[in-house]
C-alpha cells in the first residue's frame, strides 16, 4: 500500500467503527466482568487485562481490512457491498456476544451465538479475500481468537 494513496479519512473511519463497537460493548458488559472474575475457568484462560489489548489489535486489523475492501478499485461495487454487509453483520454478532455472555451469563446460548459469529467471520474472510488477499489475511487472527474464545466459552459453560 502506497502511503500517498491512502484515503486517511476513510481509513480512520474504518478503524474507528470496530473500535467503537467493541468499546460500547465493553462498556455495557463491564459489570459482568466482576462475575467473570469469580467463575470457574478452564486451563489456558488468559488474565483479564489481556482481553482489551487483544481486542484493540483485532478491531484495528478488522478496520484496516474493511478499508482495503472499501477502497479496492478492481472489485465491483456489488461484491464490495456484499462483503461489507457480512462484515457488518459479524460485527453486530460480536457486539451481542459480550452482552449474552457477560450480562446474561447465558453461557450455552453465548456459545451457540459464537458459533454463528465464527461462521460469519469465515464468510467475511472469504468475501474479503476475493476482493483483497491482504484484507482476508488480516481477518485470520480474529478468527483464531474467536476459536479460542469458543473453547473458553464452552469450557466455562461446563465448569459453571
Amino acid at each position: 500500500m502506497n502511503t500517498r494513496n491512502i484515503q486517511w479519512k476513510k481509513l480512520i473511519t474504518c478503524i474507528a467503527i470496530p473500535l467503537a463497537v467493541g468499546s460500547f460493548s465493553a462498556l455495557l458488559s463491564q459489570n459482568g466482568m466482576e462475575t467473570f472474575d469469580t467463575i470457574n475457568k478452564p486451563p489456558l484462560s488468559p488474565p483479564v487485562w489481556l482481553f482489551p489489548i487483544v481486542w484493540t489489535i483485532l478491531y484495528t486489523l478488522m478496520g484496516i481490512a474493511s478499508y482495503l475492501v472499501l477502497t479496492a478499485e478492481q472489485a465491483s461495487q456489488q461484491s464490495k457491498d456484499r462483503a461489507l454487509l457480512v462484515y457488518g453483520l459479524q460485527l453486530a454478532f460480536n457486539f451481542g456476544w459480550s452482552l449474552i455472555f457477560f450480562n446474561l451469563e447465558a453461557y450455552l446460548f453465548a456459545f451457540i451465538w459464537l458459533v454463528v459469529l465464527w461462521l460469519l467471520i469465515l464468510k467475511t474472510i472469504s468475501l474479503f479475500g476475493q476482493i483483497s488477499k491482504t484484507a482476508g489475511y488480516l481477518m485470520i487472527p480474529y478468527l483464531l481468537w474467536v476459536t479460542f474464545a469458543g473453547y473458553l466459552n464452552l469450557a466455562i459453560y461446563f465448569l459453571n
